[in-house]
């Protein structure tokens, strides 16, 4: 036996339209304004699939729900093989037809992209897309109204940052291990060589000032457990004792 033909519940557009006004004007009162940096591939590799130097460039304006309630999900901090590891994640709602109008138009993008950077202005942290669903919220009056987000706490790896916000920004000049970052340009914006065929750089570059403080917890750690842990004369953890 079929279903009523009285009740067209997944094909009436104006309804599907309704509930997705209504979820629209939900984000904007219970979620919160974000910044959405898309990923930019300089030279992309097709043979291994990466771009050896990604930029963001531009910022566009977005209200998402953070759809965590009881703190950021994840794996938290926790010691890993090389030290202390900030593994944080954090969910976000947002409307379809809002990234549409916002960043899809403007940057001819079907859907966010997992890459792409969020900088949530409340806490001042940046965080990177890792996955998208678009079918969280299952086919709600025969419609998809939303993409689910599930970000992870950015780590910077020299990529080239200009989005226009400062707080990102200036990751790149504080941590930027790239040379040609510091290089002297001419008038023309071109790099000037020497007769070796390298780039003349600006002596305030200094690369242990620029990765000076990555791991120095890690260190600190390292010399209190060296008070307890004493692995010189014997291994507690080898059959006999011994290396």
């Amino acid at each position: 036996m079929a279903t009523s033909v009285y009740f067209q519940n997944y094909h009436v557009t104006g309804e599907q339209k309704l509930l997705e006004d209504l979820i629209i004007e939900s984000i904007r009162q219970y979620g919160i304004d974000l910044y959405y940096c898309p990923k930019r591939l300089e030279n992309f590799d097709e043979v291994y699939g990466e771009d050896a130097v990604s930029s963001y460039k531009g910022s566009y304006f977005v209200e998402m729900y953070i759809k965590n309630v009881d703190g950021w999900g994840g794996d938290g901090n926790f010691m890993a093989k090389f030290g202390i590891e900030i593994r944080d994640q954090v969910t976000l709602v947002v409307a379809r037809r809002v990234f549409e109008d916002e960043v899809g138009s403007q940057e001819q993008l079907e859907r966010p992209r997992e890459g792409d950077l969020i900088f949530l202005p409340l806490n001042k942290k940046i965080f990177q897309i890792k996955f998208v669903n678009h079918e969280s919220m299952f086919y709600q009056l025969g419609a998809l109204q939303t993409y689910e987000l599930v970000c992870e706490l950015f780590e910077y790896s020299g990529e080239r940052l200009n989005t226009g916000i400062e707080d990102i920004d200036e990751i790149e000049e504080l941590r930027t291990t790239n040379m040609t970052a510091f290089s002297i340009l001419t008038s023309n914006n071109e790099l000037i060589l020497t007769d070796d065929e390298f780039p003349l750089i600006l002596s305030t570059f200094d690369l242990d000032k620029q990765t000076g403080d990555f791991g120095s917890e890690n260190e600190e750690i390292q010399e209190e457990s060296d008070t307890f842990l004493d692995f010189s004369e014997s291994d507690p953890f080898s059959e006999n004792g011994r290396y």
